[in-house]
């Protein structure tokens, strides 16, 4: 067991929704436009970062409601439970604050308890989209595994936009205060860059350990758009002045995905390849995940687009390892494999009833 004892205050169209007696898998069901996926993102809110639709605050607070919203849950992993809760202030709208067992903390802070990661269809174009989305997956996964990792961005990124301002400027930027920057972009970019070898070695090794069938299995490389070495950064500021950005460091890296046994890089797959691929990427890293701190997976849709077969043999995947399981769906029918150990939620307009 891991999140318990939900609650959705004001939280897009959920007035006021109460979710308890949560089990390992548990389903969401409902119409389209019914709110499921919104409960997925207030669930994605205990873990640090934006949530899974990356959305503003002010936009996650309720229409109807004071101009804030509030999500908890009760984390259960043996002993005491633990209450996790963030919320934001009518008077402060784009302000998230954060309470582990009511008192006030960072929101990197959650990282430290719950392990969190989605798979959405938004996220079906992944291989597709931009270096910087790959980026952010990878990041995210990562913080899911260390919630360090967190804080190294966050730190690299804020001296990269310091780096980035001065050498915009009009005028040429301090080469001693550029050497300082440069210090901090290479300490926190360091760490950074650790994070994401290690996160994709781990992820390398689990996936080799999986047959090939029935979902595709990818092959994984890290490209890196640069060593976050300070002698480089200084040798091209000309360049990097002329640009306007610093344009190397880990903030250039990527996430190389092909597909084994084809030698396929995944853009030019298939649809069907790329989101078997994808599938078992999250379920390499939910499995990892799973052997650390309590682990929580929250899949959108998921089951909808798979044939009977795949489907047996994700939530085969899934039932093998230490975690909690959120699906969406519009019916229980794809889940009839798992249905009786599975706790069910009916959602109609905002609200969330028991059914099993």
């Amino acid at each position: 067991m891991a999140l318990d004892r939900i609650s959705l205050s004001s939280f897009r169209n959920h007035a006021a929704t109460s979710l308890e007696g949560a089990a390992g898998f548990n389903l969401l069901v409902g119409d389209n436009g019914a709110g499921k996926t919104n409960v997925l993102e207030a669930l994605s809110l205990l873990a640090p970062g934006r949530g899974l639709r990356r959305a503003p605050l002010n936009d996650m607070a309720g229409a109807a409601g004071p101009g804030g919203f509030g999500v908890g849950a009760s984390l259960v992993a043996g002993g005491e439970p633990v209450r996790l809760a963030t919320s934001t202030d009518p008077a402060r709208p784009t302000r998230r604050t954060v309470r582990i067992n009511g008192a006030e903390a960072s929101a990197l802070a959650l990282g430290e308890w719950l392990s969190l990661a989605w798979l959405t269809p938004a996220m079906d174009g992944l291989f597709l989209d931009s270096a910087g989305a790959r980026r952010r997956w990878l990041d995210r996964m990562a913080v899911a595994l260390d919630a360090a990792h967190a804080r190294h961005a966050a730190r690299y990124e804020a001296a990269l936009r310091e780096r980035n301002r001065l050498l915009a400027g009009d005028t040429a930027p301090d080469p001693v205060w550029l050497d300082g920057i440069e210090a901090q972009m290479a300490e926190a970019g360091s760490a950074l860059a650790g994070g994401r070898v290690r996160l994709v070695e781990a992820l390398v090794g689990e996936l080799e350990a999986l047959p090939s069938e029935p979902f595709a299995r990818p092959d994984l490389t890290l490209v890196t758009g640069g060593a976050p070495d300070p002698d480089a950064w200084r040798a091209s500021r000309g360049a990097d002045r002329a640009a306007g950005r610093t344009l190397a460091g880990p903030h250039r890296d990527d996430l190389g995905v092909t597909m084994a046994g084809k030698g396929q890089v995944a853009a030019q797959c298939s649809t069907g390849e790329q989101k078997a691929m994808l599938i078992a990427v999250t379920l390499a890293h939910a499995a990892i995940a799973a052997r650390g701190r309590a682990s929580v997976l929250l899949l959108d849709e998921v089951a909808a687009h798979l044939d009977p077969l795949r489907r047996e043999a994700l939530f085969a995947r899934l039932g093998n390892h230490e975690l909690q399981v959120w699906f969406t769906g519009t019916e229980t029918a794809p889940f009839q494999p798992v249905l009786r150990k599975t706790a069910v939620w009916r959602v109609v307009g905002g609200s969330a009833a028991r059914e099993s």
